[in-house]
């Protein structure tokens, strides 16, 4: 009878849900009806009058979820609601229910309140932010945490990062929104006496006092897992899972340093830098389904706990089904695929850590700037001027980093054939052959001088009679070089 009445009630109703709040101050139940332009919330009583004035919600998972965290981050005040999200068909009598409990609570009240509560979309209490800066914080898409106007510029200018070239290198928006860069970035430290230059992550963090600080997350040689974190004492299993799969594999409770507070969470290698992250389990938002198959409440209740969980019959975007191991991981704070790697440190390092070797930042004593870097990096062919020979003479060429074989390829012509507004020519050649190489050029071959940039003749009048003087028998015995 139950199913049929529910059957006889709108697609409508059966389709969507009802947000109802609590305003702690007032203590009374009402229905959402939205946020106005301030940020105030706009709501109207949970009776029968005003129920086409409810705010209607999709009941999905995933949807409600994306929702609900954008209509969260609009309110001016968040904290001083509790919103509750029950079927649209039973709103008005789940409304007088809860009030009853707020009225006169009990242990079952509170039970039954919060199965029905919505919890604050965010991935950390401001206290966490404060004590522990491991930890990121992960926001809305479209919502900023930081201004432009915040950041201390002349600091950043001091480690070669301008606005323009964080905006050039599109990182300035992930910053503002709060985000680590998902790349390492070359910086550089000029103390007046002394430079240093790394690669290293980085975040916007709000400090003590309020000002909004650069985080610098260098990269670590290994995961600090002999020492205490947050409290927490590794185990050898611990150490073990991090080091495999960059997941500890459970959760433990970590010590806030400054309030002494217990928070369970779960930890993970930050693989680009080898920093521990910790993530609070109360914060892990874990999907509905994954690859297409539908997760119960205990494999969610596996991974809510940090634990591996082996899922069987997903399917690709290809199309295929496939089998795959999957974990929480705090620092990417989503839900990744282990399948058979073996991350041991060895191989962080050896892939992510040794990026700067491998596409290196320099080539011959010249630096490249970011915009040069980034294309080297990506395997793109990058015109170089400003090259010195081993005799101190300039010349130019074209590099290109070969990912199969991590070395660069120099040439003095552009392989990609693309016409530059400076080409090297020539007589380039002939001066690195001449000045770096040890060969001979007939034309200036007993000139004493190492030959200038485009050089391939005596210049002078003291190299023309250089040239032309007959050379010595025991000169020629002693020239190693190769003609050209």
């Amino acid at each position: 009878m139950n199913e049929q009445k529910k059957m006889e009630k709108p697609i409508e109703e059966q389709l969507t849900d009802i947000l109802l709040v609590l305003d702690k101050e007032k203590m009374k139940i009402v229905a959402v009806k939205g946020v106005d332009k301030d940020g105030k919330l706009k709501t109207v009583p949970a009776d029968k009058k005003n129920q086409n004035q409810f705010m209607r919600v999709d009941k999905h998972g995933d949807v409600f979820s994306n929702f609900f965290a954008n209509f969260f981050s609009q309110l001016k005040n968040p904290t001083h609601f509790s919103f509750f999200k029950v079927p649209a068909s039973e709103a008005i009598d789940t409304a007088k229910e809860i009030q009853k409990n707020v009225d006169t609570p009990t242990k079952e009240g509170e039970a039954f309140l919060t199965k029905l509560e919505v919890k604050e979309p965010v991935a950390h209490n401001q206290e966490n932010q404060k004590n522990m800066e491991t930890t990121q914080t992960t926001p809305e898409a479209n919502e900023y945490r930081f201004k432009p106007e915040q950041i201390d510029w002349e600091t950043m200018n001091n480690l070669g990062l301008s606005k323009e070239k964080l905006e050039k290198m599109n990182l300035l928006e992930p910053l503002l929104k709060g985000y680590k860069t998902n790349e390492l970035v070359p910086i550089s430290l000029n103390l007046g006496t002394a430079i240093t230059r790394m690669d290293a992550r980085l975040s916007l963090q709000s400090s003590e006092d309020g000002k909004v600080v650069m985080a610098i997350h260098g990269i670590r040689k290994e995961p600090q897992l002999n020492f205490p974190f947050f409290g927490h004492e590794f185990s050898k299993e611990d150490k073990d899972n991090l080091l495999k799969t960059g997941n500890m594999g459970r959760a433990v409770n970590l010590t806030n340093l400054k309030t002494g507070e217990q928070i369970p969470s779960i930890i993970s290698v930050d693989r680009l830098t080898n920093e521990l992250v910790a993530l609070r389990t109360d914060k892990i938002n874990i999907p509905d389904e994954i690859k297409g198959v539908k997760l119960n409440e205990e494999q969610k209740q596996t991974l809510l706990e940090g634990k591996p969980l082996y899922i069987e019959g997903m399917i690709s975007k290809k199309g295929t089904a496939f089998d795959a191991t999957v974990q929480f991981n705090a620092d990417k704070r989503f839900v990744e695929f282990l399948f058979d790697r073996s991350n041991t440190n060895k191989q962080t390092q050896g892939s992510q850590q040794t990026q700067s070797q491998e596409a290196p930042k320099t080539f011959r004593d010249k630096e490249l700037d970011n915009e040069q870097y980034q294309k080297f990096k990506d395997g793109q062919t990058v015109y170089v001027s400003g090259l010195v020979d081993k005799k101190g003479k300039e010349y130019n060429g074209y590099i290109t980093f070969n990912k199969e074989t991590n070395k660069t390829d120099f040439s003095f012509q552009n392989p990609n054939k693309i016409k530059e507004q400076v080409k090297p020519t020539e007589a380039h050649k002939i001066q690195t052959a001449v000045n770096s190489e040890g060969k001979t050029n007939e034309a200036t071959k007993n000139i004493k001088e190492p030959l200038l940039s485009g050089q391939t003749n005596p210049d002078n009048k003291k190299q023309q009679e250089q040239q032309e003087a007959p050379e010595a028998p025991e000169a020629t015995a002693k020239s190693k070089g190769r003609k050209m």
